[in-house]
């Protein structure tokens, strides 16, 4: 049975992130069943599709939408990140770039990069945390960039018996 959410204990906590953090993680294959199962159903442009109007497109080959990039990207930092943290959730995204095609037989990681730390004005017992997430595939070269911000419950925050845990 799954912990709710306002009782389960967290690794890691606002105080955790502060400027200057760095932490790698991930290894997605991409394939290319997924990369058209994708594009079918949320992108169906002909160079996501079709290997032929892929060949004539400025990405030579078949690629994976930016989207499913990004779609790849949220499953890692979810798996080997978020549900780590007390995340509460986020405001948005204030940047997002697609910098290099992405093809089927890429296997992509992540780099996170905490930006700024602060405490949430309003609410005093939430911190926002900007980071820059860098997606790299298997060359170590940069296929997307993201920065936003991140809604993170404090550890300070934690009733006494809580915090005893961490």
């Amino acid at each position: 049975m799954a912990q709710d959410s306002a009782t389960r204990t967290y690794r890691y906590h606002w105080e955790d992130f502060s400027p200057g953090t760095v932490r790698e993680f991930g290894a997605t294959a991409v394939t290319r069943e997924a990369t058209v199962a994708f594009a079918a159903q949320f992108d169906p442009q002909p160079f996501h599709l079709e290997d032929a109007a892929a060949e004539a497109s400025l990405f030579g080959r078949l690629s994976a939408s930016g989207w499913h990039t990004t779609a790849m990207a949220m499953r890692m930092i979810c798996d080997d990140h978020l549900l780590d943290t007390a995340s509460l959730g986020s405001p948005g995204i204030d940047q997002l770039r697609w910098v290099k095609p992405v093809y089927p037989g890429d296997t992509l990681s992540v780099r996170l990069e905490v930006l700024e730390a602060r405490t949430m004005t309003r609410r005093p017992e939430v911190g926002l945390v900007k980071s820059r997430w860098t997606v790299l595939n298997q060359h170590a070269e940069p296929v997307m960039t993201m920065e936003g911000w991140g809604m993170m419950r404090k550890r300070s925050a934690l009733p006494a018996r809580d915090s005893e845990n961490h």
